[in-house]
């Protein structure tokens, strides 16, 4: 994958936890506060929790950190797939956010 190539598909993955987290907002009560700064977006939940991902432009990776730890993700096979256990991001995403704000919470693309 080149350089091009990467950013495209992680500035296009930032942009959908965007678009989901107005999208929980708008049907829920969860008030999530979605910060962007370039390559970083930061959730913050009511609670005053948060989860980060960032872009590791270097290493083609997308960074993810939860309450319940680190996760890093590549690009294969047409998903950001975790390069420990495989698990897909929106995934995990929502299964940490459920975590952490305390309310079933589902991201997706």
């Amino acid at each position: 994958m080149t350089d091009l190539q990467y950013l495209d598909l992680a500035e296009a993955l930032l942009g959908a936890l965007e678009a989901a987290c107005d999208r929980i907002n708008d049907d829920s009560d969860a008030d999530i506060d979605n910060q962007r700064t370039g390559g970083m977006v930061t959730l913050t939940f009511a609670n005053r929790s948060q989860i980060i991902v960032n872009l590791q432009k270097p290493l083609h990776e997308v960074w993810m950190a939860a309450a319940s730890g680190g996760f890093h993700y590549k690009f294969v096979a047409g998903r950001w797939s975790d390069t420990k256990d495989g698990s897909e991001f929106f995934a995990t995403l929502s299964r940490c956010a459920s975590e952490q704000s305390g309310l079933a919470l589902q991201f997706s693309a």
